[in-house]
C-alpha cells in the first residue's frame, strides 16, 4: 500500500469557529481531468507565488486546495488552490479569493508513504468518503457552499508528509 487510507479510524468531526480566507488561483474541471487540471492548476499557483502576488498569509502558512460549485450531476466543479490569508484587502485582479465557511466539518487524515501519491490517495479517500463513510455515518454532506477543502501547512512537506481533507457535514435529518 502506496499510502495510509483515512478509513482506517474514524474523522475528527470539528466545528470551524471562524471562516478561513484563501487567496489564489481557480478553473473548472472535472473527473476524467482533474488530475491534469490540477497539474495544471498547481503550475499557475507557484507561478504567482514566485511573482509575490499573494500578500497577508496568516502565519503558519498554510496552503488550501478546494472543490465547490459541483454542476448538477457531479461532473464538473470549481477547483481552487491558494494560500490562508488574514484579509482580502490586497488580492490582485485576477486571483481569486474565497471565504471557507465557519461550520462543522468531517476531518480526514491522509498520509501518502510518498509525496507523488497525493492525487490517488486524495481521490481514494474521497470515494470512500461519499461511497462508504457518510452513507453509513450519522452525517449528511452539507456542500451548500463548498464540496471540500485539503487543508496543507508544515505537516504536508515534513518527512511523513500529512494533509486534512475537511468535509462539511451536518447531523442527518438536519437542514
Amino acid at each position: 500500500m502506496c499510502f495510509k487510507l483515512a478509513y482506517k479510524s474514524e474523522p475528527r468531526i470539528v466545528k470551524l469557529e471562524s471562516a478561513i480566507k484563501m487567496a489564489g488561483v481557480s478553473m473548472r474541471t472535472g473527473k476524467e481531468t482533474i488530475y491534469k487540471d490540477a497539474v495544471l492548476l498547481g503550475k499557475e499557483y507557484q507561478r504567482v507565488k514566485e511573482q509575490n502576488l499573494i500578500q497577508g498569509q496568516k502565519e503558519p502558512r498554510a496552503f488550501v486546495a478546494i472543490s465547490k460549485d459541483y454542476s448538477n450531476d457531479n461532473s464538473s466543479w470549481e477547483y481552487l488552490m491558494g494560500d490562508v490569508v488574514t484579509s482580502f484587502d490586497s488580492v490582485p485582479e485576477g486571483l481569486t479569493a474565497f471565504e471557507i465557511p465557519a461550520k462543522t466539518y468531517a476531518v480526514f487524515t491522509i498520509q501518502p508513504k510518498f509525496k507523488f501519491f497525493w492525487g490517488p490517495a486524495i481521490g481514494l479517500t474521497k470515494k470512500y468518503i461519499f461511497t462508504e463513510w457518510l452513507p453509513n455515518s450519522k452525517y449528511d454532506p452539507d456542500h451548500e457552499i463548498l464540496g471540500d477543502f485539503e487543508y496543507h501547512d508544515q505537516r504536508s512537506t515534513s518527512k511523513k508528509p500529512s494533509i486534512e481533507l475537511y468535509v462539511p457535514v451536518r447531523e442527518k435529518n438536519q437542514k
